[in-house]
């Protein structure tokens, strides 16, 4: 299916809404019927039609069929955060007493359920280093019931091959669930690569904004349609029309978004690499990264996310040059139109910090929509200014 159909087209009916271009916010909470039997009928099968917004609701329903096509999946949820899509994924697919393999370091929420909610009900989880596919092999137990991934993460990168744990997973008779934010489906198709579920934070690159949030969860018929009539429906965890209307709006210019942001990485990272304050650079698609050529096979780009290390010797450096940043802002997430930048070093006190130790003096970058030229001149006065 061409993305420019998925993009403008798929899912609109513009002669139900006046002809107009942009589709209208159903923002209603609920939906009447005219016979008995098509109450019954919803009763028995929510998904089946409009009956509570918790549920379907026409706005949302165009945002679906266009994140499903995107994904290659038969089916697609959207959820209010990424972390709801997370959360959903994972209890559908555990019981008690179950065992689930994740990569480590998982995204904060993916490893707070791992390691706080799931223990209650006996689900443990062992953590490996995904980078080789061994790994997985020797982590499966008995009652493994899951395979959490993803690929890459948005620190420093990791990689899994996709097609290979898939094909382990199925031969055992496991379920996987890739988390796909840093992708998108535009650049990774894990459905494609024999992956389950296929999970990517609106928030990001869906949205562009930077004003609202969303979580995408892409499968089969059967395994959405289960999640929905339980965890999704049990939790009311569903994205609400204006913030679908939000995501579609921000889905129109994804492409033309993530090709001006892959441009500026690139550029921005040689520069950095070059730097003499900067020790080296994580980046899949630059050939120092150690698993490149993986990356090259199975992602078709790479954008927005890099991460460097710093020469410093106090903590006090790289809080100077961050400070001192006029035009690049500190914060969280990444993937709207403005450029981030956020220290590993952040999380520590000024008398934790060890210039040895390579992780103090990391630092996470996002570039946004900005001049790559406007981004090097603001890094640069920075450093100045730090050293």
């Amino acid at each position: 299916m061409d993305i420019s159909y998925i993009i403008n087209e798929l899912g609109e009916h513009r002669d139900l809404y006046f002809n107009a271009v942009a589709p209208p916010i159903i923002q209603t909470s609920n939906f009447k019927v005219d016979k008995v039997d098509e109450l019954r009928d919803l009763f028995e099968d929510e998904h089946s039609g409009y009956l509570y917004t918790r549920g379907i609701n026409p706005t949302v329903d165009i945002l679906r069929k266009k994140l499903a096509a995107l994904d290659g999946a038969e089916e697609t949820l959207v959820f209010n955060s990424g972390a709801s899509a997370i959360f959903s994924g994972i209890l559908a697919n555990v019981k008690a007493g179950d065992h689930i393999v994740s990569v480590d370091k998982p995204y904060t929420w993916a490893q707070r359920m791992f390691e706080v909610i799931l223990p209650r009900f006996g689900v443990t989880t062992t953590y490996i280093d995904g980078t080789q596919i061994e790994n997985f092999e020797r982590a499966i137990l008995p009652n493994t019931s899951l395979i959490y991934l993803e690929s890459p993460n948005s620190w420093d990168y990791k990689l899994q091959d996709i097609k290979a744990v898939a094909e382990l997973a199925r031969s055992e008779g496991i379920v996987t669930m890739i988390d796909n934010s840093y992708c998108t489906p535009l650049y990774q198709r894990p459905i494609a690569m024999g992956i389950d579920l296929a999970m990517q934070t609106a928030t990001k690159y869906i949205g562009g904004h930077s004003d609202t949030v969303g979580g995408v969860l892409s499968g089969s018929e059967e395994m959405i349609g289960r999640i929905f009539r339980s965890e999704f429906l049990n939790t009311g965890s569903g994205v609400m029309p204006f913030n679908a209307w939000l995501l579609l709006r921000g889905l129109r210019t994804l492409p033309a978004r993530l090709d001006q942001i892959s441009r500026t990485t690139r550029k921005v990272a040689a520069w950095l690499k070059a730097h003499p304050r900067v020790e080296a650079i994580l980046f899949p698609f630059d050939e120092s990264f150690p698993q490149y050529a993986l990356a090259r096979q199975q992602m078709q780009g790479a954008c927005g996310l890099l991460s460097f290390y710093v020469h410093a010797r106090e903590r006090s450096e790289i809080v100077t040059f961050c400070e001192s940043l006029k035009h690049i802002m500190m914060a969280v997430s990444w993937g709207g139109h403005e450029s981030l930048i956020m220290p590993k070093c952040a999380s520590i006190r000024d008398s934790e910090f060890d210039a040895s130790v390579k992780e103090h003096r990391m630092l996470r970058l996002y570039t946004g929509l900005e001049d790559p030229d406007y981004l090097i001149r603001d890094l640069e006065q920075a450093f100045l200014t730090a050293w």
